[in-house]
Formats: C-alpha cells, structure tokens, sequence
C-alpha cells in the first residue's frame, strides 16, 4: 500500500508542477517515512524531524490560510496517531489548511480551489 501512496503523491507533483511552474519550489515532500538505520534515524530525529508530519507542504498563501499541509492516504489506510497528532496541531490555527487526499481527482480540486482562494 505504501508504493501506491507513493505514486499517487507522484502523479499529484507531477501535475502541480506542470499546471503551476510559478509554484513549483513551493510545494515540497517531508522525508518522514522509509526504513533507515538506526544511527540515521537518530541522526534525522536530532536535526528535528518530526514524526507525523504531511506528506506534502504547499508553502503559497491565499485569502484564507498562509501554508496547505498535505497528507497522502490510500483507501483503506488511515493516519497514524501521530500523523493525527500533527493534524491537531497544524490545525490549532485557523491560517493553516490540512487535508488528506485519497485520489488524484481530490487532489487537483483542492489545490486549484486552494490556489484560487
């Protein structure tokens, strides 16, 4: 399940960077997930890498929110708990948006909405 995660967040990029180039440094992935040795793991968690955070950031504001978190899932997988965790406090405040996107056609609705706002 996770490789189609994966290539769903791929396909998503892909089609962002293409219908946005003006925004394409803008939107970005957090290397959270993958399996890695210990002596890596501890390093990254030292230079502050969080557990739970979005699978993708669109650092572009609008009317409404200043940054548009991005959690990636395929039906049936659900948020970890502290990917929840993270959703709770992204949305703590009301100039963040957070959405999790299931398919490809949710994910070009809510950017060209987000980037129209």
């Amino acid at each position: 399940m996770r490789h189609k995660e994966s290539d769903l967040q791929i396909q998503c990029v892909k089609w962002f960077r293409y219908q946005y180039p003006q925004y394409r440094l803008n939107l970005f992935s957090v290397p959270n997930g993958g399996h890695r040795r210990i002596e890596t793991a501890i390093w990254m968690q030292r230079e502050g890498q969080v557990s739970g955070v979005s699978d993708l950031i669109l650092m572009v504001p609008n009317m409404n929110h200043s940054a548009f978190f991005i959690e990636m899932k395929i039906k049936p997988n659900k948020q970890s708990t502290a990917q929840k965790e993270f959703q709770r406090a992204v949305e703590k405040f009301p100039h963040y948006k957070y959405e999790i996107i299931y398919e490809f056609d949710q994910f070009k609705a809510e950017i060209t909405n987000y980037l129209q706002n």
